[in-house]
């Protein structure tokens, strides 16, 4: 890899003679002082994965630039979730803070706080399927009630609670007669899934896969295979998160390959053209957005069931695409789909809001739109210090750091008070 980015300004300068360009004419098409350049050129200052794929489109250079300097994992591999033995004992304190600490269940035992995660004060009769159905219909309401507060408040403040309804759910489905234990299974299920989601928006990847994989087993007792294929679209996520793109397109290659329902397929081929984007594959990039569209389009589910991946974006091909385009370098196509996109997003999902508003000033804000970039910000940090997201917190400093190629910019200095304080504020994830 560092051979790669030592090979990068030789080969762009090659690239910009042969497309007859100057430092300075280069400069204002991908929006770098024509100084940034020449050092890039001399080797002098290490390249980025943007200014990459911003040259490549630039110079049509087929995303050999890009290949050139990769995306290298923001962290280091992933733990080992733990093994089905594992529990994660809750702590909440009296300052409102909580923590999740993973111990066997012998270590629990041995502790003393058996009672804690068996319930043993819970009625050991089984109850009614009408009991259950009704217990049921009550988590169901409550789900849709949890998703929409974790669209207006931090993550810790709501995983707590979702843990402590997967819990309730599942040890109920174990008291509960057989018609009503699969209900109970697939409805704790996809609280264990909400709750990996929760987890990874608190900066905590290992516990995001803890609880994917504690959804997967939850779905398959309760004869739901296709939730394990899910897993995979998850984990994929996560790894774009990351940075490590190779992983992320295994796993989304495989659970497309898989015979699971459309939605979790569509999702798979997202990740796909997301990580053609990145490798500056426009092609496959586009091919694989065209089969997410196709699949999702098929999609006939319940719509009185959770929903699995975003629910609060009304396109979402048209708002991956928007990003996939700013991967691609080329952020003014990616601006301008964005800015459509995310005009659409309910006005109660400050989350989604705050996630999509960041990337939209980033796509401005690569296309030289500095001012414009400046005014979206201001209008988005609000939501981002309400919601407290690790992965809006990421793209956030993205942005700060495309922001400060334009300290001289006066909207770039009237924002730079307010966007330290969110950039400091992110760090305590």
């Amino acid at each position: 890899m560092l051979n790669q980015s030592r090979e990068f300004g030789p080969e762009l300068r090659r690239k910009r003679l042969a497309a007859r360009l100057s430092l300075h004419q280069l400069g204002q098409r991908v929006h770098y002082s024509k100084s940034q350049l020449s050092k890039v050129e001399r080797g002098l200052k290490r390249p980025t994965p943007e200014l990459a794929r911003l040259c490549d489109t630039e110079l049509r250079a087929g995303g050999e630039l890009s290949r050139l300097v990769p995306v290298r994992p923001s962290e280091p591999p992933l733990q080992s979730p733990g093994s089905d033995d594992e529990v994660w004992l809750m702590q909440l304190r009296k300052d409102g803070s909580s923590s999740f600490q993973p111990v066997t269940r012998r270590g629990l035992i041995t502790a003393g706080a058996a009672s804690v995660l068996t319930l043993n004060a819970v009625d050991q009769c089984a109850l009614s399927f009408e009991g259950a159905e009704t217990f049921v219909d009550a988590s169901r309401m409550l789900f849709d009630q949890f998703r929409r507060l974790g669209q207006t408040s931090g993550p810790a403040s709501v995983l707590p609670p979702l843990i402590a309804q997967t819990h309730s759910l599942e040890q109920l489905a174990a008291r509960s007669g057989p018609r009503g234990r699969r209900t109970l299974l697939l409805l704790a299920s996809r609280y264990a899934e909400y709750a990996g989601w929760m987890a990874q928006e608190c900066g905590d990847d290992t516990a995001a896969i803890w609880w994917t994989d504690r959804a997967v087993h939850l779905a398959s007792a309760g004869a739901d295979t296709g939730l394990a294929t899910y897993a995979q679209v998850r984990r994929s996520l996560i790894s774009l998160y990351r940075g490590d793109i190779a992983e992320a397109v295994e796993l989304a290659t495989h659970a497309l390959g898989s015979d699971a329902p459309v939605r979790i397929r569509g999702l798979a081929a997202q990740h796909l053209a997301q990580g053609a984007a990145v490798d500056g594959d426009h092609d496959t990039c586009m091919t694989s957005l065209d089969h997410a569209r196709r699949l999702l389009e098929q999609d006939a589910a319940d719509p009185a069931e959770p929903v699995l991946g975003a629910s609060h974006v009304p396109d979402v091909v048209s708002m991956f695409t928007g990003w996939c385009l700013y991967d691609l370098g080329r952020p003014k196509q990616a601006a301008a789909l964005l800015d459509q996109e995310t005009a659409r997003i309910p006005e109660h999902a400050f989350r989604t809001r705050a996630r999509y508003g960041v990337r939209r000033a980033l796509a401005h804000a690569a296309a030289g739109e500095i001012d414009h970039a400046c005014r979206i910000t201001a209008e988005v940090l609000p939501s981002v210090r309400l919601t407290h997201s690790a992965t809006v917190s990421a793209d956030l400093r993205r942005l700060g750091h495309t922001l400060g190629r334009h300290s001289r910019n006066a909207s770039v200095r009237e924002l730079i008070p307010d966007l330290s304080s969110a950039l400091t504020h992110a760090g305590t994830f």
